[in-house]
């Protein structure tokens, strides 16, 4: 949050909303621009903590979304595109079982529709690449294939996740992606 002990300190007296006066509602708008203001901050911190997400692979969460990202970059895909494929784990952190979900909820005021729908739908074309070796369906992408957003998924888990568990891969720090963090998230949800 922002380190602004003004804001930290005042703080309205009511005890129900419908007893609120006008000032202590201001007190609150206050507070409100100041939690979108730290958006982007809290974002990253989030993305940080994906270092700690135990998961198996060669790399962590965090350097397998670096690389995804780095891939994304390198190809030239749009900044908002890239934010997404940085983020599209992000729920790993407090949401191991619904972690897409959470990621596209989190990206929905800033990006396009389809950049959520792709985010959100992830784990079940990422299954492709690996659920045959399980035994288990591996085209249950399929049930989508009438989306006008399938195959840029498709080409999502192709390009850039599937392929991002590489421990020699050079990826951008994270440090890199802050400031298209901060520009994508600074805009409050107007799109």
């Amino acid at each position: 949050m922002t380190n602004d002990s003004t804001t930290a300190r005042r703080r309205a007296s009511f005890t129900a909303l419908d007893s609120a006066t006008r000032e202590e509602l201001a007190l609150v708008r206050e507070a409100e621009v100041a939690l979108y203001d730290d958006l982007p901050r809290r974002i990253l911190d989030q993305l940080e903590q994906l270092h700690h997400v135990p998961n198996g692979h060669p790399v962590s969460q965090l350097e397998h979304c670096l690389q995804a990202a780095t891939r994304a970059f390198r190809d030239g895909r749009s900044e908002d595109y890239v934010v997404c494929v940085l983020v599209h784990d992000i729920g790993d952190v407090i949401c191991p079982h619904n972690h897409a979900v959470l990621a596209a909820m989190m990206l929905r005021p800033f990006v396009d529709e389809s950049l959520c729908w792709m985010v959100e739908k992830h784990p079940v074309f990422q299954q492709h690449h690996f659920y045959g070796t399980l035994g288990r369906d591996a085209n249950r992408r399929d049930a989508y294939r009438d989306s006008p957003y399938y195959d840029m998924t498709v080409e999502f888990c192709e390009r850039y996740d599937q392929c991002s568990f590489d421990p020699g891969y050079d990826s951008l720090p994270l440090s890199f992606f802050k400031p298209m963090v901060e520009r994508i998230f600074a805009n409050r949800g107007g799109k």
